[in-house]
């Protein structure tokens, strides 16, 4: 089985590309914090294993924690999926 690892900094409207957003900004939220992640991605149907304690490398000083779920389909696809749940669970 493949998985993807989604860190918040994946779908978050404020951080840059070089930060490690990795869909447009238009379409992610807002400091989405992984508990909204995790609810989105169960949501969706997909089975995930959430992480805590682990830092994303690009800020390793922040322990974000992070998801791992089974891939269906393409990464930024999922990412974006998952930034579309989260903005409707918080409208």
């Amino acid at each position: 089985m493949t998985t993807v690892v989604v860190w918040p900094a994946y779908i978050d409207a404020e951080k840059s590309k070089a930060e490690g957003r990795k869909i447009p900004k238009k379409l992610a939220p807002a400091s989405p914090t992984l508990k909204e992640i995790e609810a989105a991605a169960k949501d969706l149907g997909y089975h995930i294993k959430t992480e805590h304690d682990k830092a994303y490398p690009k800020a390793w000083w922040e322990k974000s924690g992070r998801i791992t779920l089974e891939k269906k389909k393409a990464k930024t696809l999922i990412l974006k999926e998952l930034a579309k749940e989260i903005k409707k669970k918080r409208d």
